[in-house]
């Protein structure tokens, strides 16, 4: 072989071990693990469950606004702490959306993420500071410890445009409810724990209204009406007014199965709640975790972990963000 093919082999060899050691580093890029910030920010899981009791016995409300949180973030698109940042002259923060509406607290987070960037700057993603303060925060209303993995990195950009693609609204058939959870992976069984979160927390007026006038919705049971009147006097409530009404009566305060004995005696507050109870495809498992409440834990637990797993940042990909409430290159 001349001297020109001898130098054209060892060219080609070279590239390909470049291409292949490139692959292996794409490949072999950290995912999501149990206790990612084990070597660089050993204390991370401790500081953001102390933050988040601390906040609960100031704002007992803060619990149910992360609980929210998981959802809107992660059911849209990625896991990626997107929900978190503020709108920009070009763009509208989610967080603004219609399908956000009641979302809150959101300075609280920035708490957790000072509090992390005291102990180990520029480390712990917003992201992981949204996954685990649901974790704690359902743990801090009753509900079960869920094992969740770490090691998500933050978006760039708002998904605002995509919203009503992915998130439900209260107002659309079951059908539809069914179909949006099943694109991210999650079944009938996890649909009907997540919405087991209605157990918890409160429904504002405008989004329950429509059941109320201008007549009374027959399918309410007629002993729950009075007290939905009383709280909704007004056929359009002002959406800032504090006008609402608890999702459970018996136990508002407490994430437990009482919610699917509630709907199942159509004392559901939501549209959603009502066809949860009896659609065929979901009265079954709505029966079945009304009575075992271990169950529903066990249901609820899979499909939390299943939304906090949704398509992540991971490896190079995204940001730590600074501040969580803006992309870096907006701080």
């Amino acid at each position: 072989m001349g001297g020109k093919g001898v130098m054209m082999v060892a060219i080609l060899c070279l590239w390909a071990l470049s291409a292949t050691s490139e692959a292996v580093v794409t490949e072999g890029e950290p995912g999501l693990m149990m206790n990612f910030y084990r070597d660089t920010c050993p204390q991370a899981e401790d500081i953001i469950r102390e933050q988040v009791k601390l906040l609960y016995k100031r704002h007992k409300n803060t619990a149910f606004s992360w609980l929210r949180n998981i959802f809107h973030d992660c059911a849209v698109e990625s896991c990626d702490a997107s929900l978190l940042l503020d709108s920009t002259r070009r763009e509208l923060g989610e967080k603004e959306h219609d399908r956000s509406f009641g979302l809150r607290n959101f300075r609280y987070i920035e708490e957790i993420k000072e509090a992390l960037e005291r102990e180990c700057p520029g480390v712990v993603s917003c992201s992981d500071i949204l996954v685990l303060s649901a974790r704690e925060g359902i743990e801090a209303v009753g509900g079960p410890h869920i094992p969740l993995k770490t090691g998500r990195r933050d978006g760039l950009k708002s998904r605002t445009d995509m919203l009503e693609s992915y998130l439900p609204d209260h107002n659309e058939s079951i059908s539809v409810v069914l179909d949006k959870f099943k694109s991210i992976g999650i079944d009938a069984p996890g649909l009907v724990a997540l919405l087991g979160s209605h157990s918890v927390g409160r429904t504002h007026c405008v989004k329950l209204v429509h059941r109320l006038y201008p007549e009374v919705d027959p399918s309410l049971n007629p002993d729950h009406v009075p007290h939905m009147l009383h709280k909704c006097p007004d056929s359009i409530p002002d959406p800032k007014a504090v006008q609402y009404v608890r999702n459970d009566r018996g136990t508002p305060m407490v994430l437990d199965n009482n919610y699917y004995r509630n709907i199942l005696d159509n004392k559901g507050l939501l549209l959603v709640d009502h066809q949860l109870a009896h659609d065929k495809r979901t009265r079954p498992i709505v029966k079945k975790m009304a009575k075992d409440q271990a169950y529903f834990f066990k249901e609820f637990t899979r499909a939390i972990q299943i939304l906090s797993e949704n398509n992540p940042l991971t490896g190079s990909k995204g940001e730590i963000r600074k501040q969580c409430n803006l992309a870096n290159k907006n701080h």
